[in-house]
């Protein structure tokens, strides 16, 4: 379908180029991966962009479809007619910040976490009311992009995405003329600086690749590119094929220009590899993770790190004397934390040091991981079955995890992606995997990571559990000895007949199923609709409790919240004594899991 071109940068321009940013990384992932093998050839830099990007593109649609809903500014006919302020759409700001934020809280590795500098660096640009909105503003955005994005690097070092990125930008700045003109001038120098990456980096030549975090990059600025003229840009070229000597192990980029006249479809914008000399597409990269002399720490660190700027220099300096790859990225109090080192304990300390660490990710790169080769690697035996369950909050983690489930945190408005449903699977290295969203706004998000599994051989079920409490109920019945069709079918029937509730505090005005709230109320929601409307979080969670076992149960389930007081519980568990002689109640603390409460009746 053709693209429908932007002439100015606004918030539909940061949806679109989003939007197609991704799909672009989506095709070139796989191919991006195979070449990766520099800082660590551990063979994820496509995947890590596409994950970085799915957060940031997941964000600009919730900015979207959060002044699309608009709060209620009048009642009746007209409140309708209006859509609210809403209706107004987001600003290019508001875009703007949104794909900045999204992208830091997503951020994967270190190819990931540099371009969510780039895209941090581009938003505080067109996040500025007095920058231009047109050519020039781009100009500016890209070069403050290249430049916050080195200056958030330890050590910078060319021949990799810093710096495709600088000349990018620098192309960028020779360019006169409008957003399109400009974003294929910083295509263009984006390209041929990644053309000459291998003459930069030796482990890039003797791999024969040139640098996976700038062809990554190149592919976004393709969907830049696009954009703007609606134009699908050609793809780039890292070929083998025309090196002086195979045995020399050298090899040549060659890549073809932007064609300004090629229409959308016409030519991949991911950038394919083309074909080798010896073989088809990817195979000349075969086994590039076993570059021979390519050693480092054994560990990968990333958290995100609530500090003050003042104390997040300490920690580059204290992080820098501990490893290498040292990333940080961030600003405003919300940082993400990147770094290799030896003592993985040491930098999670650090980073307590210096405010308060979380979504803590730790890689094991030791033997038989990444610092070997494929050959090396002694093969592990998959499991026959596993659970995959993505939970709101710590304790839950807990819970699922020591009832044999792997598991993937949602913290409060940081949904997970696809990508880390799917990342979650392969940890289980299961042949059957039962997959348990618990969240009815994660089932497309977890229908299309089941079917990315499927194509890998896995056979996976996906029960579209709706709150954590039907999880909870899934995996009391759940028995890996049993058919896998049977567990599937029990677990589903034990999920289906728990009725789940939540309390939560009303953020905005709004339109319910029980009336208008205001900000600051507390909402009782009964299987997704607000029920009940309060003030107080113990009446309402015994409003909520009472309508549900109106209808009959036989077991309470109660998972409170960090900020939920244990009085509030042992009110809820005296009044199913008192009322309700046949029910048992249960009590879970899930931490930071957003609602106040959840509440699951079976």
């Amino acid at each position: 379908m053709a693209q429908v071109p932007q002439t100015f940068f606004d918030a539909l321009a940061v949806r679109t180029w989003c939007g197609l940013a991704l799909e672009t990384l989506g095709r070139a992932r796989e191919e991006i991966d195979a070449i990766n093998v520099y800082p660590v050839a551990d063979g994820d830099t496509g995947t890590n962009l596409y994950l970085t990007l799915e957060s940031a593109v997941a964000a600009v649609e919730a900015v979207f479809a959060g002044h699309a809903a608009g709060p209620v500014t009048a009642t009746g006919p007209d409140a309708a007619e209006s859509g609210g302020t809403g209706s107004e759409g987001p600003t290019l700001a508001d875009a703007a910040r949104a794909m900045a934020h999204g992208a830091l809280i997503g951020a994967r590795g270190n190819s990931g976490t540099i371009l969510a500098q780039l895209l941090r660096g581009m938003a505080q640009v067109l996040a500025d009311d007095d920058a231009p909105a047109d050519g020039s503003g781009l100009r500016l955005a890209l070069r403050q992009a290249a430049d916050s994005a080195r200056r958030a690097v330890a050590h910078p070092v060319e021949g990799t995405v810093l710096t495709v990125a600088s000349a990018a930008a620098d192309a960028a700045d020779a360019a006169e003329g409008d957003c399109g003109t400009v974003a294929r001038a910083a295509y263009g120098g984006a390209r041929t600086a990644l053309a000459a990456t291998p003459g930069q980096l030796p482990v890039l030549e003797r791999a024969g690749v040139v640098d996976a975090g700038g062809r990554g990059l190149v592919a976004v600025l393709g969907a830049l590119v696009e954009t703007f003229t609606g134009e699908r840009a050609r793809g780039v070229v890292a070929s083998s094929a025309t090196a002086s000597s195979p045995a020399s192990g050298s090899s040549t980029v060659t890549e073809s220009p932007v064609d300004a006249a090629s229409p959308v479809g016409s030519a991949p914008v991911d950038g394919g590899l083309g074909e080798c000399a010896d073989g088809g597409p990817g195979e000349c990269v075969e086994g590039t993770a076993a570059v021979p002399g390519v050693e480092g720490p054994a560990f990968e660190v990333i958290y995100l790190l609530d500090a003050e700027d003042t104390a997040v220099e300490r920690l580059r300096e204290r992080l820098d004397a501990l490893g290498d790859s040292l990333v940080v990225v961030g600003g405003d109090g919300l940082w993400n934390v990147h770094v290799h080192v030896d003592d993985a304990g040491a930098a999670v300390e650090a980073g307590i040091e210096a405010g308060r660490p979380h979504r803590i990710r730790i890689t094991h790169f030791g033997a038989g991981d990444v610092h070997t080769t494929g050959a090396e690697r002694p093969p592990r035996e998959r499991a026959e079955r596993a659970i995959v369950a993505v939970v709101p909050g710590e304790g839950l983690a807990r819970l699922y995890t020591e009832a044999g489930a792997t598991t993937v945190l949602a913290r409060p408005g940081e949904p997970p992606a696809s990508g880390e449903l799917v990342q979650a699977v392969r940890r289980a290295h299961a042949r059957e995997v039962v997959l348990l969203p618990n969240d009815a706004d994660l089932r497309h998000t977890a229908a299309v990571a089941a079917e990315q599994i499927r194509a890998e051989g896995v056979r996976v079920a996906l029960i579209p559990t709706r709150s954590a409490v039907q999880g909870i109920a899934a995996l009391a019945v759940h028995e890996p000895d049993r058919r896998f069709d049977e567990d599937v079918v029990s677990m589903t029937s034990a999920a289906g007949a728990t009725r789940y509730a939540e309390v939560t505090v009303a953020e905005r005005q709004s339109w319910t199923m029980a009336g208008i709230c205001q900000a600051g109320d507390v909402l009782g929601l009964i299987d997704g609709d607000v029920a009940v409307i309060g003030s107080d979080v113990t009446v309402t969670a015994e409003a909520v409790l009472d309508r549900m076992l109106s209808a009959g149960g036989e077991m309470v389930t109660l998972v409170l919240g960090d900020d939920v007081p244990d009085t509030v519980a042992e009110h809820l568990e005296g009044r199913v004594r008192e009322g309700y002689l046949a029910v048992d109640t249960v009590l879970y603390r899930g931490g930071r899991q957003g609602a106040l409460l959840l509440i699951g009746v079976e």
